[in-house]
């Protein structure tokens, strides 16, 4: 039995699509399809239900799935047992929404890169909804976003969550501390309509019975800190995000009187049977971002300080 005709079948019923199977292993529809058709001769057995639109596995299908998986795996614990211990090219496809990508994701990077020499990398930078379709279809292996995704063969790990701050320009907000009735009284900027960010900024003003002057709506980070230098308003941000970039913008946190929601952040990523290449990522990323912390809390004292030099 061809295995890669084994994974090919593997890759069709987890993703529920010949085609974006197809994509996921760079073959085209029609070579997909003959190793399907040529491994349902062998089997002596139809694996897919083709007589509806809608995809199917058979019942048969469905018992050889399981088999496929034991397959698969077998076929790579030979592989690490009898092979040379030389590390292996790794191809991982990561998408991460903004808030990552501004505060720990690219030192992340650079480490696995110096930990896993061969991998080469192909990132997406995307808001969690759209991250969660592309994990579902299968055209990523990795996200890091705001929500778990809910999808047959996707795991999901919670990672440590990220403390929101507001943020302002140091030249127009120099109270040291802010009550939130001043705050609703300033332009805000947050996060896309819908986003977590956007939701609980609402819902706390809500509960201290406060309507917000104006909340702006904006899906980049980079353009709320150009904004924020401008004098447009403040903006609520994750802080170490902030904290990362106070070095290269005029920026200053801003206490405020009121509890902020933290952000959490969930890996979501599929299993691979034929590799434990995702899952030493995801262990990579949890370990990095749980020894964080202290530099953070070192970063942050530096902001501050740099941010209150010379202020009365």
């Amino acid at each position: 039995m061809n295995l890669r005709f084994v994974e090919a079948f593997y890759w069709v019923a987890s993703l529920k699509s010949i085609s974006r199977a197809a994509d996921k292993l760079f073959l085209t529809q029609s070579a997909m399809s003959s190793r399907i058709a040529t491994l349902e001769d062998e089997l002596g057995v139809l694996l897919l239900d083709r007589r509806d639109k809608q995809f199917k596995l058979t019942a048969a299908g469905a018992r050889f799935l399981v088999y496929a998986q034991k397959l698969l795996e077998l076929q790579r614990e030979v592989k690490a047992e009898m092979g040379s211990g030389a590390p292996l090219a790794v191809s991982m496809r990561i998408g991460a929404i903004e808030s990552v990508l501004h505060s720990w994701l690219i030192p992340w990077l650079e480490k696995l890169r110096q930990d896993q020499p061969g991998l080469e990398l192909e990132l997406t930078v995307e808001t969690t909804p759209i991250l969660m379709d592309h994990i579902q279809r299968g055209t990523v292996d990795l996200v890091f976003a705001v929500l778990p995704a809910s999808a047959d063969g996707v795991r999901n790990r919670a990672l440590p969550s990220m403390e929101m701050a507001f943020v302002g320009n140091p030249a127009l907000h120099k109270k040291r501390k802010y009550r939130l009735d001043e705050l609703a009284e300033m332009e805000l900027l947050t996060f896309q309509k819908g986003s977590q960010p956007h939701v609980t900024l609402l819902d706390l003003f809500r509960q201290h019975q406060l309507e917000p002057k104006r909340v702006h709506a904006i899906s980049s980070i980079s353009a709320m800190l150009q904004l924020v230098q401008g004098g447009f308003g403040v903006a609520l941000l994750p802080r170490v995000a902030v904290q990362r970039l106070a070095g290269v913008a005029s920026l200053k946190l801003l206490s405020c009187d009121a509890k902020l929601q933290a952000l959490p952040i969930h890996a979501s990523y599929r299993t691979d049977p034929t590799s434990q290449a995702v899952e030493r990522v995801v262990k990579s990323a949890l370990a990095f971002v749980e020894g964080a912390p202290n530099a953070q809390k070192r970063t942050a004292k530096q902001a501050l300080k740099q941010a209150t030099k010379g202020k009365p």
